[in-house]
C-alpha cells in the first residue's frame, strides 16, 4: 500500500491527503492562492494530526494447496426428453360432496390440479426412466338433479401418474434431473362406467361415475460422472454401473397422503 516518507506522514506515493496549506505551509495547490475551501486536517475525519497517519499493510494473500491431479471431475449428459405424463382416476357420484344424485345432469366439470403439493418417485432401470407419482387436485361438479335445482358437488384428491422413457445407455446408478411440471391441459367424462358398490345397484354395472385426466409435461435429464484428462480423455467413475443385476429391480412408494 501507500509508503509514507518521514518528513510529511501525509504524503504517499498516491499525494498528499492533506494539502501543504493544510498544515500551514504554504498555498493550496489545488484550489489556487485565494482559495476558500482550505481546511485544517478535517479531510482526515480527525482534528488529530497524528490520526491521518494511515499507513497500513493489507495482509498477505493465502495460497490454496497445490492440486496433485490435473483431471476433472463433471457430469455428463446421457439423454435429455420432454416427455408427457398422464394422471387419471374414475370417481363414482357417491365420492362427491354433496353426494351427485344418480341420473343427474352434469352442466360442468372443473379440475383444478395443485402442483405445488405433488409427489414423484423417479428410478433408472438400464436404458429406461420410470416415474411413478400423484397429482393433488380439487374436482367441481355443477349438476342438476332429477327434479330439483342446480347445485355443485367438489372433492380434493390425488390422480395418480407413471410413464417409463426409453434412455439409451442410462444405467441404474446415474442421475435423474426433472423439470417442473406443467399442465397441458385437464380432462372430464361423466357417464363413465363403474361397478356399484352400494344399495340395490352393488356389483352391478352403472354410469354413476367422472373420469378425470390431466396431462403433465416435463423434461428428464439423465446424468453421469466422468474423469476428464487434460487430453480430453474420458473414463467413467464407475466402470460396472450398467452390469445387468442379478435381482430383479422393485421400488415400494410411500403411503398415499391423506386428503
Amino acid at each position: 500500500m501507500g509508503n509514507f516518507s518521514k518528513q510529511n506522514p501525509m504524503h504517499s506515493n498516491w499525494g498528499s491527503a492533506c494539502s501543504d496549506s493544510d498544515w500551514g505551509m504554504g498555498n493550496d495547490s489545488r484550489f489556487g492562492h485565494d482559495s476558500k475551501f482550505k481546511k485544517s486536517c478535517k479531510v482526515c475525519k480527525s482534528q488529530d494530526a497524528s490520526a491521518c497517519n494511515c499507513n497500513f499493510r493489507a495482509p498477505a494473500r493465502q495460497l490454496a494447496a497445490p492440486l496433485n491431479s490435473d483431471c476433472v471431475l463433471v457430469n455428463s449428459v446421457v439423454g435429455s426428453k420432454a416427455v408427457q405424463k398422464v394422471a387419471e382416476a374414475t370417481f363414482p357420484f357417491t365420492a362427491f360432496l354433496p353426494v351427485i344424485t344418480p341420473g343427474s345432469i352434469i352442466n360442468n366439470v372443473v379440475v383444478t390440479p395443485n402442483l405445488a403439493l405433488v409427489v414423484r418417485n423417479t428410478r433408472i432401470l438400464r436404458d429406461k426412466v420410470v416415474n411413478i407419482g400423484l397429482l393433488p387436485v380439487t374436482i367441481q361438479v355443477s349438476f342438476t338433479p332429477p327434479g330439483g335445482a342446480p347445485t355443485t358437488a367438489s372433492l380434493t384428491t390425488n390422480l395418480p401418474f407413471q410413464e417409463h422413457t426409453d434412455f439409451p445407455g442410462a444405467c441404474p446408478q446415474d442421475t435423474v434431473i426433472e423439470s417442473p411440471f406443467e399442465v397441458e391441459g385437464s380432462f372430464a367424462q361423466p357417464g363413465v362406467p363403474i361397478i356399484g358398490t352400494t344399495g340395490g345397484g352393488a356389483g352391478q354395472v352403472t354410469l354413476n361415475a367422472i373420469l378425470v385426466k390431466v396431462i403433465l409435461r416435463t423434461t428428464i435429464t439423465v446424468t453421469r460422472q466422468v474423469i476428464v484428462d487434460p487430453h480430453g480423455g474420458i473414463c467413467d467413475v464407475n466402470e460396472r454401473r450398467c452390469e445387468t443385476p442379478t435381482t430383479t429391480t422393485t421400488s415400494t412408494l410411500g403411503t398415499l397422503p391423506t386428503t
